[in-house]
């Protein structure tokens, strides 16, 4: 145990600035300095382990640590600049306070300070004021031992040292907020919120993060009614005291002039604004038209208990099974592995949970890229590489930038051979498998992975990317399934669903999944109830316009003005995350509480209110109108214990034509995204769009600098990255990079798409 955490345990505190309890001790401030007995001179308290018979004298017992830790304060104020009541620091600094209790009470310094042309952009997002930095590394250690970004480091010696980096290499880290909130002064600072607010006039609320399934706990500051900055919490089971940029900085989405303040209803070709009785009556009429021919379609963002409110109005209220999720790729493969393997699962922090990953010998990334698509996931397995020897092994068709920093064993993969790769693998208990969420489309993987498990005893867990996905199963948003993981199928599932919710009887056949939901809508067969989903994130975005162009009748429940909504007939407006209580439901199935951040006399409605005031007015009430009612019928009805439905492998379909390239994709995680859109320094430390195939596809095509990349409804074109080691016959595009959706040609992960150099392919003409 170090000095400085065995005082801490005792109720004695020791300044400091460079230390902190997840970074390696570097003893660089020298501010925690106490004298031991026996030893000639003080002592750093952050990097010395105690010892038997030790006696060590704090500032409290002792003169010369005292003396030693005021004279080290005075050194680092002889340049730093007395700027507080502009620093964004101020009120909140660890150098103010402890220039305050640990130092010496007026300044002995009549030289003139150190300066530098300020601020300096570390990246579009991170300023550096060079003269308040005291040169603790914090930032440096973080960039190196966490993230494995070391963009940034110090250089010179003596007065002249500073953080430095490369002209031509900005700091684009996917972490780089956190070397903001861990620095202890006011030298980092984020170019979003500088001069925004004084951190004494902030209030603050912890809640989770709306972005992925990690489940990070964050602490979200506002003023005025307007949150200005969230920062990690502190949750050591969770994300420990990180976060990631999105997390961090991506909060402004539906708080622009294209928020959704009051109902919208259709007069003709047009949207005009209506009153809240006068659109839900529109509603009521045109879901009475539709009888129970009504699909439902929700997105990521929903929390557990707006989720269940759509489950049970799809049921209860409008008496279908038509009810999907997934707005992205999908399969009936993946709805039976969802119903089957991981619906009405509880928490097993032995089995599968972050403390898992980092004791576990193994783990095996399957359609998976952590630092993308679950980013506190890729921080623990980096932590458990790096200080537990875990391996980590991946089927990916490169060694992509979060594989070299996991040092991972990257297995080649061509797209649609995952299935057959794995189950050549061999595995133990000690072995964790993670599935990526676009194992969906690949046929037979869900299934060779759970089969994978059951040979080899591995721990096998499903790895969604949006925070609400997790919950969704749960609450029964699937066409195959009630809450609590019952089948659809199953007479006593249904029996238990409807005593709880006091009806005679609910649907017994399972529903339509999104994409039927679509295509049937596009035959103006269906209407449909949408709620927070997006053209591009499907794997076809022209076929979902064309449903939703089609279908009988539209209802929107939305944040902001959408393809969505301006192809509805009645636009509800709904809460912004910090304008609601819930809950999400991580990888984990950790519940992690939202908090209501901003709180108003007019509070906004949630979609769980609308969808009660929607029953009400159809006279079939929901029974449940607020998140606390919802969560509590929701556990009350608990997880079903009996018969899941039969996972069965999809049969396999043909790969890549003959002269075709099989098309790997993944979303990154600075992407096209409108939860991005609302903050522009953060989007411009999205990764460059670019293409990526092997040196020997590049040669056999006579590709250089750019591949025109051509499949499905139309083609791409995009500068090229020659990648070696890359699986064969196999090129990899972003899926929704800024720009160029895939979505807009209808191509997943594992089709196939011809590539050509990009003079030679427009001299032929052809559409985009």
């Amino acid at each position: 145990t170090l000095i400085i955490r065995a005082a801490e345990q005792l109720g004695i505190e020791i300044p400091r600035f460079c230390d902190h309890p997840l970074l390696d001790p570097v003893a660089a401030c020298r501010m925690c300095l106490v004298e031991i007995e026996g030893q000639p001179k003080p002592q750093p308290a952050c990097a010395i382990p105690v010892g038997d018979n030790m006696v060590v004298r704090t500032q409290r017992t002792s003169k010369v640590a005292d003396d030693a830790q005021k004279g080290v304060m005075e050194f680092l104020l002889l340049n730093h600049p007395l700027d507080c009541p502009i620093c964004d620091k101020g009120g909140e600094c660890p150098l103010q306070n402890q220039a305050m209790s640990a130092g010496r009470g007026e300044s002995r310094y009549e030289g003139v300070k150190r300066t530098f042309p300020k601020p300096v952009s570390i990246s579009a997002q991170i300023l550096l004021d060079r003269e308040r930095c005291i040169l603790c590394a914090r930032c440096t250690r973080f960039s190196e031992q966490i993230s494995g970004d070391p963009f940034i480091t110090l250089v010179e010696r003596g007065a002249l040292q500073q953080v430095g980096f490369y002209e031509d290499h900005p700091y684009n880290s996917y972490f780089s907020g956190n070397v903001i909130q861990i620095c202890p002064v006011g030298a980092l600072t984020s170019a979003d919120y500088r001069f925004q607010s004084r951190p004494f006039d902030l209030v603050s609320t912890p809640t989770t993060c709306e972005h992925c399934a990690g489940g990070c706990q964050l602490r979200s500051d506002h003023r005025h009614f307007q949150v200005k900055r969230r920062l990690a919490g502190d949750a050591p089971e969770i994300n420990e005291e990180w976060n990631c940029d999105r997390g961090r900085f991506a909060f402004k989405s539906g708080r622009g002039a294209d928020r959704l303040t009051r109902p919208l209803v259709r007069d003709g070709d047009v949207l005009r604004v209506a009153s809240w009785p006068e659109a839900i009556d529109a509603a009521v009429a045109g879901l009475r038209r539709a009888g129970s021919r009504v699909g439902v379609l929700t997105g990521g963002r929903l929390t557990v208990e707006d989720a269940y409110g759509y489950a049970k109005f799809a049921r209860a209220v409008l008496g279908t099974n038509n009810i999907d999720f997934r707005s992205r790729p999908h399969s009936a493969e993946e709805a039976a592995f969802l119903a089957n393997r991981v619906a009405g699962r509880t928490l097993d922090a032995e089995r599968l949970s972050y403390t898992a990953l980092q004791a576990a010998k193994r783990v095996v990334l399957v359609a998976f890229e952590p630092e993308d698509e679950a980013a506190i996931v890729f921080l623990r397995l980096r932590k458990a590489v790096r200080k537990f020897g875990t391996r980590v092994v991946t089927l990916a068709p490169f060694v992509s930038a979060g594989s070299h920093k996991l040092n991972a064993e990257v297995i080649p993969t061509v797209p649609g051979s995952e299935a057959d790769v794995l189950a050549g693998l061999d595995a133990d208990a000690d072995t964790i498998v993670l599935v990526g969420e676009r194992a969906a489309v690949i046929p037979g993987l869900l299934t060779a992975a759970a089969e994978f498990a059951d040979r080899t005893g591995a721990r096998l867990g499903w790895m969604p990317r949006r925070a609400g996905d997790r919950g969704a199963i749960e609450a029964g948003c699937l066409p195959n399934l009630l809450p609590g993981g019952r089948p659809v199928a199953e007479v006593l599932a249904r029996v238990d669903v409807q005593a709880a919710w006091g009806i005679d009887t609910l649907p017994g056949t399972p529903g339509l999944d999104a994409d039927a939901q679509l295509a049937a809508a596009a035959h103006g067969g269906l209407a449909l109830v949408v709620g927070g989903v997006e053209p591009s994130d499907f794997s076809h975005a022209e076929e979902v316009r064309q449903g939703l162009d089609e279908a009988s009748f539209v209802i929107s429940l939305e944040q902001r003005l959408s393809e969505v909504t301006e192809r509805a007939d009645v636009v509800f407006p709904i809460a912004l995350v910090e304008e609601r209580p819930g809950h999400f439901l991580n990888w984990e199935h950790r519940r992690g509480r939202v908090n209501t951040v901003i709180k108003q006399p007019n509070q906004p409605m949630t979609d769980l209110r609308v969808l009660a005031a929607l029953a009400d007015a159809l006279g079939r009430p929901l029974g449940i109108r607020t998140a606390k009612q919802a969560l509590t019928e929701l556990d009350e009805l608990g997880s079903w214990e009996g018969e899941r439905v039969p996972l069965a492998r999809t049969r396999a379909v043909s790969g890549p034509a003959e002269g075709e390239l099989a098309l790997a994709t993944w979303r990154e995680m600075i992407d096209g995204s409108r939860s991005n859109d609302g903050e522009p320094a953060l989007m411009a430390t999205a990764r460059p769009v670019v293409a990526r195939t092997s040196p020997e596809v590049a040669e056999e095509h006579g590709l250089t600098d750019a591949v025109l990349v051509a499949g499905g409804d139309g083609w791409l074109i995009l500068p090229l990255e020659v990648t070696p080691g890359m699986a064969p016959d196999t090129i990899w595009v972003p899926t929704h990079a800024p720009g160029t959706p895939l979505s807009e040609l209808g191509v997943v992960h594992g089709a196939g798409v011809t590539v050509s150099g990009p003079d030679d392919a427009l001299s032929e003409g052809g559409a985009a």
